[in-house]
């Protein structure tokens, strides 16, 4: 292994990953110094929820699709949100196992396991900067930062399918761009779309509250009206 891919592979992601971690704290620390917003609105409902309830169930939605009219109506686009989102774990992963743990890339099923993620990952990302730019109503709403985090995820996921054999006999190349890819995004997502991740807890959780003291939260399986 030569110097600069040592470096890469450590010193260069550890700064990346210091920097990252301190403008999170730092953005978080500004988020919790408002105070939240309080209900208007008296509560409402049957009675058999309330703020707590509904933010339970808010933050749980993520892994009930079944509970998001999106998700059932258009049940392929919840699938390619979970390939790409598995695609960005497996990447993660990755870039802490190579450097911190390569031994564990001598499981071919691990290795195989990383490119199937990080491969359909890939191709669902194809398949959304060609919808990205073909929809007009996704091209209108779209910013620069949108076109360029994604098509920047997508080449991320290539370079980490390759790279996941830890196998650098035939050169450098591969491993050194995915490492050198690692470290722009951990200094970049902070400032871009990506972090949405970081805004979860928080949006949801307000949500919930709001619901959950209104009555809506958690959704029931039946109407009111067949309850009362």
């Amino acid at each position: 292994m030569s110097n600069i891919l040592h470096f890469s592979e450590h010193t260069l992601q550890e700064i990346a990953l210091v920097f990252m971690a301190t403008v999170y704290f730092l953005r978080i620390k500004w988020f919790l110094k408002w105070t939240l917003g309080k209900e208007r609105q008296p509560a409402t409902g049957m009675g058999d929820t309330n703020p707590k309830k509904g933010a339970r169930y808010s933050l749980g939605m993520i892994i009930k699709p079944w509970t998001m009219e999106s998700t059932r109506t258009k049940p392929f686009m919840y699938a390619q949100f979970v390939l790409f989102h598995l695609g960005v774990v497996a990447a993660i992963a990755l870039s802490f196992i190579i450097p911190y743990g390569p031994g564990l890339l001598k499981s071919a099923a691990l290795v195989s396991a990383i490119q199937f993620m990080t491969g359909a990952a890939f191709i669902v990302g194809i398949m959304r900067i060609i919808r990205r730019i073909s929809n007009p109503y996704m091209r209108a709403i779209s910013s620069p930062d949108d076109h360029f985090s994604l098509i920047l995820l997508t080449s991320w996921f290539a370079f980490a399918s390759m790279a996941a054999s830890n196998d650098i006999s035939g050169g450098e190349g591969i491993m050194q761009t995915f490492f050198l890819l690692t470290a722009f995004f951990l200094m970049y997502v902070p400032f871009s779309k990506i972090s949405h991740y970081l805004y979860y807890p928080f949006t949801r959780t307000y949500m919930g509250r709001s619901f959950g003291r209104r009555g809506v939260f958690p959704l029931r399986k039946k109407p009111a009206y067949d309850t009362v």
